[in-house]
């Protein structure tokens, strides 16, 4: 046990120091002296990098209006490319019910192909309505874009390399051929007529 005289210091309490050996306190920021030249050079720091920021954002911006743009065209080909594939997989459809009505009725027939007539018709209204167009092409000169020649014959009443015979109907779905037409086509030259089937 220590003497009741013998003090230990209380640690907690602050010694005092030496005047020459106690460090200065905290510079004040407002006591130190301005520099233009320091304050001029962070502004054209901040301005650069602000600059910087919005490039960055109207980079962005056009990145992301290009995507959506990019995007709303895949979406509308590919919905444009499915409609004419559907169309494409009913036009024989159309093809059968018109050749069942170019077969003649007989008296007894007769309410079964007013039914036919009637669903064509309602066939007709369906792919109009998508904007499909039959191609009436009886007459017309023969065009390879358009028409597809699956036999010729000689007619010296008509001009060469028109249209005598439509064998198919073609269609067009806007300005585009959807489908040509099989047709047999003039042929005038001297040779004599010719038959090729497909």
């Amino acid at each position: 046990m220590l003497p009741a005289l013998l003090k230990v210091p209380d640690s907690t309490k602050p010694r005092p120091m030496h005047p020459e050996f106690e460090s200065p306190p905290p510079a004040d920021p407002e006591d130190q002296p301005f520099s233009t030249d320091s304050a001029e050079a962070g502004l054209n720091r901040l301005g650069a990098e602000l600059a910087a920021q919005r490039d960055l954002n109207r980079q962005m911006t056009a990145d992301f209006e290009g995507f959506r743009r990019r995007s709303q065209q895949d979406i509308a080909a590919r919905a444009a490319s499915q409609k004419e594939a559907f169309i494409r997989q009913l036009l024989p459809v159309i093809d059968n019910l018109e050749r069942a009505l170019s077969a003649g009725a007989s008296p007894d027939s007769r309410p079964l192909l007013q039914g036919v007539e009637m669903t064509l018709r309602q066939l007709w209204a369906l792919v109009r309505e998508h904007g499909v167009e039959p191609e009436e092409s009886v007459g017309e000169e023969f065009d390879p874009r358009r028409h597809e020649a699956v036999s010729q014959r000689h007619d010296p009443a008509r001009p060469d390399q028109s249209i005598l015979e439509v064998l198919q109907r073609g269609y067009r779905l806007g300005g585009n051929v959807l489908r040509p037409a099989l047709v047999v086509i003039n042929n005038r030259t001297p040779s004599g007529p010719t038959r090729n089937a497909r």
